[in-house]
């Protein structure tokens, strides 16, 4: 029997999770702007990085994004499920027995070696008839994709291709975050690569791809991170809107004195008298344990380090600083928000805005701010 609820949701909640989808929304437009007329897809991988495909998906379809991209067959079926006319992608290729999986569900597989190619060759000759695929070339990264001895497996031998409508040729980069001179070779490769291959689509850029220029673009761009607001251009200003804001309830306050110590491991030893606080916040929520004597919460504008361990359900902070009063259980402190925002938060912890964004807990309670009304063409 389940028991009635009658208090707000939000009220029980330990974190209070906000989404813009507006500015989701508005990223995209800014890098689809910035690349016409090539096609700005989204990266939807990892639900939605963290901020939740049935909502992100959605809200992006409804302002013109065609193609989305994910990493593995079920994200796939999830933006199929709310999005049921967009093209998606899916780059893990293609498992063994799955060929009539990606074609009743009208997925575009990404095929990563001469064994995928084969496969869907010989599922489209069993259906009788061309199959649309997407083909990765590996220029750099080792990781998925036709190595040089597959690519020329192929160039020499375009029959392989029979019955495989090839609708991209992809690549990915492996330093887009930098100027490193590998930006170039990449570039080169594919370049080469495609030159010997059936003429279709190309895509190349990721996030940070994009501000390489339109030598990078090509027919379509697949930004992910900076759709959800970490910078593309790091050393740089972010051209991106913050996303996300997350608020951590405070649970108790207490007052401590020097040769107390704080938290497991008694990692940290309070050196004069002051104020702790603890908030319900935790390393199973996704704020990383590094973290741990490093981060900042924000309250009215004012920092209070994070002292001592993050532990699995709690983190606590240094209030001494602040007015008597400013801190309260029942109160909301700053985790990530206009104060720190998403890279901030990852810098501290020795990390990047992708995990942070990829390890939202599932125990927040969230709040979408839906976007305006869709822009007048």
């Amino acid at each position: 029997m389940t028991s009635a609820l009658l208090s707000d949701p939000a009220q029980r909640a330990g974190a209070i999770l906000t989404i813009d989808l507006g500015a989701v929304v508005a990223n995209w437009r800014r890098l689809r702007d910035t690349v016409a007329p090539a096609e700005c897809a989204a990266v939807v991988k990892a639900n939605a990085y963290g901020l939740g495909v049935e909502r992100v998906v959605p809200a992006l379809a409804a302002a013109g994004c065609k193609t989305f991209v994910v990493a593995q067959f079920e994200e796939a079926l999830a933006v199929r499920a709310v999005a049921p006319d967009v093209r998606v992608l899916s780059l893990g290729g293609l498992p063994a027995g799955t060929e009539a999986d990606f074609t009743a569900n009208r997925i575009l597989p990404v095929l990563n070696h001469l064994g995928d190619i084969a496969a869907w060759q010989a599922h489209a000759r069993a259906q009788g008839t061309a199959l649309p695929a997407v083909i990765h070339i590996d220029t750099g990264m080792n990781r998925l994709g036709l190595g040089p001895d597959e690519l020329d497996t192929l160039a020499d031998d375009l029959t392989r291709l029979d019955g495989v409508d090839v609708q991209i040729w992809m690549t990915h980069l492996a330093c887009a975050e930098t100027d490193s001179v590998m930006n170039s070779q990449q570039l080169g490769r594919f370049r080469t690569a495609i030159g010997r291959l059936p003429a279709a689509k190309a895509s190349f850029a990721n996030s940070s791809g994009i501000f390489h220029g339109p030598a990078f673009h090509f027919d379509l761009v697949r930004p992910g991170c900076a759709l959800y607001g970490v910078n593309p251009t790091p050393g740089a200003a972010n051209p991106m809107r913050d996303t996300i804001r997350l608020d951590a309830r405070v649970l108790q306050v207490r007052s401590v004195d020097s040769a107390m110590t704080v938290g497991y491991g008694a990692t940290h030893r309070v050196a004069a008298r002051g104020k702790i606080a603890t908030i319900a916040v935790g390393y199973a929520d996704g704020y990383l344990r590094s973290l741990s004597g490093r981060g900042h919460v924000f309250v009215d504008g004012v920092a209070a380090p994070v002292v001592g361990r993050v532990s699995m359900d709690l983190v606590t902070v240094d209030i001494s600083d602040l007015p008597d009063g400013a801190v309260a259980p029942g109160g909301l402190v700053e985790l990530i928000g206009p104060n720190r925002p998403v890279d901030t938060v990852a810098d501290e912890g020795g990390s990047i805005g992708y995990e942070i964004l990829t390890s939202l807990g599932a125990r927040y309670h969230r709040v979408y701010r839906d976007p305006s009304p869709p822009e007048v063409a």
